[in-house]
């Protein structure tokens, strides 16, 4: 059995993980460490998107 993931996928894997340690690792009560995962969690998603889309663009360009 193997697990099989595309780059987006892996990425939100990625970003759900490493927002949990940030929640941890940076705030005090369990109130702040869940909105701060949370934010950190939207932030590495909305960055993926914005960096995959840029490199769309990139690609588009540079293909003329």
């Amino acid at each position: 059995m193997s697990i099989q993931l595309s780059h987006f996928s892996a990425a939100v894997v990625f970003a759900f993980f490493a927002s949990i340690v940030f929640g941890i690792t940076q705030k005090n009560t369990k109130e702040e460490m869940i909105r701060y995962g949370a934010y950190c969690f939207t932030l590495f998603v909305l960055g993926t998107i914005a960096a995959g889309w840029a490199m769309a663009l990139i690609r588009h360009f540079a293909g003329r």
